[in-house]
């Protein structure tokens, strides 16, 4: 899908949109970053807490910004692409939502968890890196909306959802204490939402309208 959002002239209007959902998301990888650093990384959760809570209230307002610009334009515009407008209001949310699941993680260490000296710390920081570089890769194919790059990261990373469903599976049957597992799960469950919200980004370049957004359904057993 392309969007155009006005069949005629708007193209300000689209320019500054996509300036602040790429803001958005920069905003999201900041605060995921402070997240995992507080969560994995020793990071003190008093210190990096006020950064992430403001980059979080920033992504909100920007969210807001954005929906009603759309409203605007649209009341205004006589040749409004009404598709496109719905495909920005679900883009936007799911954007939205991944600063929601950093603030979960930051929750985590803000209840005294610590993983930053576990036996497990790289696995963990491993799939932390591999999302948070996912935040980054996916804005820019979106921003491109090139096709084949979306079409090869959906491919390369949808896989990723079950694998966070196996590890959550693993730890609901191990002997390990509920201290150990239950942020383990949280975390895991935290990193698919993540994710999942990503690759509804990226179906938005890919998909129909009607179709976009089904990543984020809680997809807990394999097709």
């Amino acid at each position: 899908m392309v969007f155009r959002l006005f069949k005629s002239g708007g193209e300000e209007q689209l320019e500054l949109i996509e300036r602040q959902i790429q803001q958005m998301l920069a905003n999201d990888r900041h605060s995921f970053d402070l997240a995992v650093s507080a969560l994995l990384g020793g990071a003190d959760p008093e210190v990096v807490g006020p950064d992430l809570l403001e980059t979080d209230r920033e992504v909100n307002e920007l969210e807001r910004e954005i929906r009603r610009e759309l409203v605007v334009h649209a009341s205004v515009h006589e040749s409004v692409d009404v598709p496109a407008i719905l495909a920005y209001m679900s883009v936007v949310k799911d954007i939205e939502r991944i600063g929601d699941y950093a603030k979960n993680i930051f929750d985590l260490a803000a209840l005294d968890v610590d993983l930053s000296e576990a036996p497990d710390r790289e696995a963990l920081h491993v799939l932390a890196r591999r999302a948070s570089q996912l935040i980054t890769t996916a804005g820019e194919v979106f921003h491109a909306r090139d096709r084949d790059a979306a079409e090869a990261l959906i491919s390369e990373r949808d896989p990723l959802l079950y694998d966070f469903d196996d590890l959550v599976a693993d730890l609901v049957g191990s002997d390990q204490v509920a201290r150990e597992a239950v942020p383990r799960a949280l975390f895991y469950r935290h990193l698919k939402r993540v994710v999942a919200h990503l690759m509804n980004l990226l179906s938005a370049v890919v998909m129909p309208l009607d179709q976009i957004d089904y990543f984020d359904e809680d997809r807990s057993t394999r097709d």
